[in-house]
């Protein structure tokens, strides 16, 4: 690797959520790191083009990008799977997707989720931060901060059924409700609903509509065809992708689903 290559390696990582080059890299490859996330990856120049691992992740991980980038998948190491990237271009999406990833996935958003809620409380008059009422209106408004922000990460910032890319227009929608969790950690889990455009949400939240373990969208019988059309909607829709981990959040929403019938 010469020093064009390097500096070409270390800007990629730099403008996509790794920012620190860390020490020991083994020869011919850099390592790249962030303070942000727990990832860290391995890069070499291979073929015109570059060779990739994930040397440290979460748990999950691996697969889901293994999902995002199948055609570039180019074969198995100790740490998982390697990625053949043709060019700088796809060197960098992948970079984004692996950073994006590691601070959407459990426990990942929790770890932030503790700091911002003692920064939050921070800011208030001691004697406010001491209630009870006040701590739970916190942590739910932070907490919901999270959930949106570690979904806009896991979906790539796109709705998970239309594919729409509008910040603005999409909600992150729980299966389990907020209220219905037993633990923050299941209320911030990424894989406990899926960012989804207005229309959609308003639907699922309501229990008007719901996903079946293929990611199809069902919707109640009240929402007939032509109501569908006029929300912009059409029968058939489904997810972009399903993982099994959601799998038992959705359960739980079609259980209450009064009209859903296994």
């Amino acid at each position: 690797m010469n020093l064009l290559q390097h500096a070409l390696i270390e800007k990629a990582g730099h403008d996509n959520g790794f920012e620190h080059v860390l020490p020991n890299s083994p020869e011919g490859w850099l390592a790249l790191g962030s303070a942000r996330h727990p990832a860290q990856v391995s890069v070499q120049v291979q073929d015109g083009g570059f060779r990739a691992v994930l040397e440290r992740s979460q748990e999950g991980l691996p697969e889901e990008l293994t999902r995002s980038f199948s055609e570039f998948v180019g074969g198995e190491t100790k740490s998982g799977p390697s990625f053949l990237l043709p060019s700088q271009a796809a060197l960098a999406g992948w970079l984004r997707r692996v950073a994006a990833l590691a601070q959407a996935l459990p426990n990942q958003a929790m770890v932030a989720f503790d700091g911002q809620v003692k920064a939050a409380l921070a800011e208030l008059e001691p004697a406010a931060a001491m209630t009870t009422e006040v701590q739970r209106m916190v942590r739910h408004r932070v907490g919901q901060q999270a959930f949106r922000q570690a979904m806009l990460d896991y979906w790539g910032g796109a709705c998970a059924v239309t594919g729409v890319a509008l910040p603005q227009a999409l909600r992150a929608s729980h299966a389990k409700a907020w209220a219905l969790c037993a633990t923050d950690a299941e209320r911030l889990d990424v894989y406990n609903g899926f960012l989804l455009c207005a229309n959609l949400d308003a639907l699922f939240d309501t229990g008007l509509a719901t996903f079946d373990d293929d990611g199809v969208l069902h919707v109640a019988p009240v929402v007939t065809t032509p109501v569908l059309a006029a929300l912009g909607l059409a029968p058939g829709l489904k997810l972009r992708w399903l993982d099994q981990r959601h799998r038992p959040y959705l359960a739980f929403h079609r259980a209450q689903c009064g009209w859903w019938l296994p």
